[in-house]
Formats: structure tokens, sequence, C-alpha cells
């Protein structure tokens, strides 16, 4: 059976493999297609599909947006954007500078708190191009002893509700899907069970998504039970979306979880890729 995963992270954003390396990493594992859908940036798209075409993998190109959705952050998942969308650039261009806006305040709050954290710090060991997030202060921290462990930096200084803890801003989810479509590709949720919604809240969430043009679920995904999996299927059915899947993979940033297999047992289907196309008309 060809396998795929279609949620991967590079350096571009809070992976540890470069855009190339993940996809000579995702051929090494016997994958027929990936998808690159780093957080808010599509700077690694040209490179790691060049890659692929050296290679012979698919690549696709993707993103993934954190969104507003009923006072909590949720992530849509776009795919077959086209990178050179003028919309797309705009809200691109809009978030870099809020999140480097995010990112200047909450050093000012770690320094406060006696831990010295510069810009250079967060940057190092990253393409001079990539996003910033919250991985990159919690490798920091630990690189400069801060913390034991990179998860203990959110639980003591920068997760939500921490002292150095600084919201930033988020599009609306119908914001985000409407940009997606507006670039050419199909918005999915990502991971619907890692927002605390009762299966109530869930099904709720995705008839409200869908009303404003969601196309699928990440239904597949590294954490999901087979039960999980058996829910979403039956969503995506009443409510006429995709099922995609990915791995969520980040490199070291997420120790344990592998490309296309997750944690050991997900497997994705090259199916779920062509429905993808179909949809897509390709």
């Amino acid at each position: 059976m060809k396998l795929i995963d279609l949620h991967i992270h590079s350096n571009i954003s809070d992976g540890t493999l470069s855009p190339s390396d993940l996809a000579v990493y995702a051929k090494s594992k016997g994958l027929s297609a990936i998808a690159l859908t780093d957080h808010d940036t599509i700077s690694g798209i040209e490179e790691c599909t060049q890659k692929g075409i050296a290679i012979n993998l698919i690549v696709v190109p993707g993103i993934e947006f954190a969104a507003e959705y009923a006072e909590r952050e949720i992530h849509i998942l776009g795919y077959y954007i086209d990178s050179r969308n003028p919309v797309l650039k705009d809200k691109l261009k809009f978030i870099i500078e809020s999140r480097m806006a995010r990112n200047q305040k909450m050093i000012e709050r770690l320094n406060n708190l006696g831990l010295s954290i510069t810009i250079e710090d967060l940057g190092l060991e990253g393409p001079s191009e990539a996003v910033f997030t919250r991985a990159h202060f919690a490798a920091a921290l630990y690189k400069k002893g801060y913390v034991k462990t990179r998860s203990e930096a959110f639980d003591k200084y920068i997760g939500s509700g921490k002292p150095a803890y600084v919201k930033r801003f988020r599009f609306t989810a119908e914001e985000c899907i409407d940009t997606i479509h507006k670039a050419g590709g199909l918005a999915v949720i990502a991971h619907p069970y890692l927002y605390n919604l009762t299966q109530e809240e869930t099904d709720l969430m995705l008839k409200d998504l869908t009303s404003v043009g969601l196309d699928g679920i990440e239904t597949f995904y590294s954490t999901h039970s087979k039960e999980d999996v058996s829910n979403l299927l039956d969503l995506c059915q009443k409510y006429h979306l995709l099922p995609t899947g990915g791995s969520d993979f980040h490199g070291d940033n997420k120790p344990g979880l592998d490309i296309g297999r997750g944690y050991g047992e997900l497997q994705i289907s090259y199916d779920v890729l062509e429905a993808m196309q179909k949809k897509m008309g390709i």
C-alpha cells in the first residue's frame, strides 16, 4: 500500500529538519507523498518541492494557520495553495509582523524574570526566513540551562497563562478558510480532538466551519484512536467533508513521533490524497 503524510513541519517553522532533508527522510521511510504544512509560512515549499522532484516524491504545497474560533485557538490546514497568491501573501506578511511583536514582548517578560534571552538566541540554529514560535523559546531556554527539558519551559514560563506568555494575533477560522480558498486550496481542520471539546461541541464546530467552506477533517492523526477515526469518518460523511491525515511530524521537537507512522500505528493511504486531487480536479 502506498503511504503518505499530509502534516509535517520543517525548520522554517518549529520542526528541526530542513525542507529538503524532510523530503529525503520521507522517501527513506517509504512514503509516496507528503505535504509541508509549516506554521504561518510558505517559505520552505519551493525547496521541498524541488527536492521531491529530484527523488520522485510528491510534495503538496501546504500551510497550517492558527485560527480563532469561539474564543479558542484551532488550526486550519491549507493544501494545494498557490504561494504566489497576493491575498495569501498579504495575510502572511501581517501574521509575521504580529509574531515579531509578540516575540519581543515575550523576550521582555523573560528578561524581567531574570532569564537572559535575546532574539538572536531564537534563531542561531535555524534559517533566516524561519518563523519563530514558542518552540524556539523552549529550545533557547533549554540550551541556556534555565530548564531541564523543553516541556518544562512551557510548564513554567511560556505556556498559556504562564508569566512570559503573550497571546498572539489570530485571524478567524472563516478568514483562514477564505484565504486558503482564494489561494486555490482546500481547507481542512487539523487534529480536531486536541481542542478539549466534547463530541457534541466538536460536531457543532464542524457544522459551523462547514457553513463557511471547510473542505475536510484531519481524521487520521498520531494521537487518534480507532474510535476517534471512526467518529471522524462519520462526521466526514455527515457534513460531506474529505478525510485527510498526517503525523504532525516536528523532528526532534516531538520525540518518538515519526514521519508517516506517528507513534507507530499511523498509516495513511494514498487513496486519501487521490480523493483530495479529485475534488481539486487534478
